[in-house]
């Protein structure tokens, strides 16, 4: 009887070592040159043929031929954060660090890939090394253009999760993230002096009436039971003090978990901005970018593949997950086929965690292990043949 336990323990050295090595040198979205070389250069020695994509930021593999296409997908880029971190394989590039765990799910999918090559099944899984996770919109969408998931039949991703003690891995049915939109509010007016702000617009009081008004209105034209956040993260206008200045630019974000809310969101958020300044006599420009879809965990999938998770990991060690208000380009691989995004616990004490694209994030490395025995669980679950 083959010793699966045994396979992925002797690729858990390779794991540990690739992810500090990504860890050590982090490359920004658009980047991961060196990363997918060495990705490349591991599968190859692995007489494994990888597929660079033209940019040579990421690739794909296929390991075996038989049976329907199951996708593992994990992302590449690092952020703009500097980390203060004293590991001996911190970053070694200046405002460049891991904060997010990429480098974890990166290992933890290369080793995967390794063991089931070790493991010499035939049945079909690609492995998805995406570039461009942390960038807006994300890579996703450059990957499925390509059609590196046309075709198939599922598709998983894991997301390390300090909130979540290592051993335990978190998932739920239907929306795990939410949409990630941008808009941007341009208010212009003639501008005038702040003695007479009766004698022409004052846009800079018309910003704060909508700044103030327009996710209380737009609460109250959505069911209440469908979240969505719209959040302002810029506002520049003016340039003295007694000065009403000609315009204001505002920006920020809309993010829900519901798909209907998504869709209306542009024609709400467009009408509402505009009734508010309206009493102001400000004209408005709102532009409003399409950003990523909420991430929607097929229920079926979700029902199956939890207790394989369990299986490998023991009772108890799937609990039930909270949606993200956070965007994950995963979403987009989802309109070409059912699949389900998983939590993976990665914090030695939850207590003492710090949070995601944190520069004080810790990954407990204990998580690598629990990812290569829960990967594997799954990919040969999803790849069995279902009577």
């Amino acid at each position: 009887m083959l010793d699966t336990a045994g396979v992925l323990a002797s690729v858990l050295p390779t794991v540990v070592e690739v992810r500090r090595a990504i860890h050590h040198h982090p490359e920004l979205s658009k980047h991961e040159y060196a990363t997918t070389e060495l990705l490349a250069r591991h599968l190859t020695e692995a007489r494994l043929t990888p597929r660079l994509r033209t940019p040579k930021t990421g690739l794909t593999v296929d390991v075996g031929t038989e049976g329907p296409l199951v996708v593992f997908r994990a992302d590449l880029d690092a952020l703009p954060i500097s980390e203060p971190s004293r590991l001996p394989f911190a970053s070694g590039t200046d405002g460049v660090m891991h904060a997010c765990g990429h480098d974890a799910h990166t290992a933890i999918a290369l080793g995967l890939a390794l063991a089931w090559t070790k493991i010499g099944s035939n049945r079909r899984v690609r492995f998805l090394f995406q570039p461009s996770e942390e960038v807006f919109p994300g890579g996703a969408d450059e990957i499925v253009a390509e059609g590196a998931v046309k075709g198939a039949e599922a598709i998983v991703a894991f997301h390390v999760d300090p909130h979540l003690r290592t051993g335990f891995v978190g998932v739920k049915p239907g929306s795990i993230t939410a949409s990630a939109d941008r808009f941007s509010i341009l208010l212009e007016g003639p501008g005038g002096h702040t003695a007479r702000p009766h004698e022409t617009v004052d846009v800079v009081q018309a910003a704060g009436h909508v700044i103030s008004n327009l996710s209380g209105i737009i609460d109250r034209l959505i069911d209440a039971r469908a979240p969505v956040a719209i959040t302002f993260g810029q506002v520049h206008g003016g340039t003295a003090d007694n000065v009403l200045p000609t315009s204001v630019q505002m920006s920020g974000t809309v993010r829900t978990p519901d798909h209907d809310a998504w869709e209306r969101a542009p024609e709400l958020l467009r009408r509402v901005v505009a009734d508010l300044a309206a009493p102001f006599g400000a004209t408005v420009e709102v532009r409003y970018n399409r950003g990523l879809p909420p991430v929607v965990n097929d229920p079926a999938l979700v029902a199956r593949l939890a207790p394989a998770v369990e299986r490998a990991l023991g009772p108890d060690t799937v609990r039930s997950t909270h949606t993200s208000m956070g965007g994950e380009d995963f979403a987009l691989y989802l309109n070409e086929a059912p699949g389900v995004l998983f939590r993976l616990g990665c914090a030695a004490d939850i207590s003492q965690a710090n949070d995601l694209h944190s520069a004080s994030f810790m990954l407990d490395e204990e998580s690598l292990w629990i990812g290569l025995r829960a990967g594997h669980a799954i990919l040969e679950d999803l790849t069995s043949p279902r009577s």
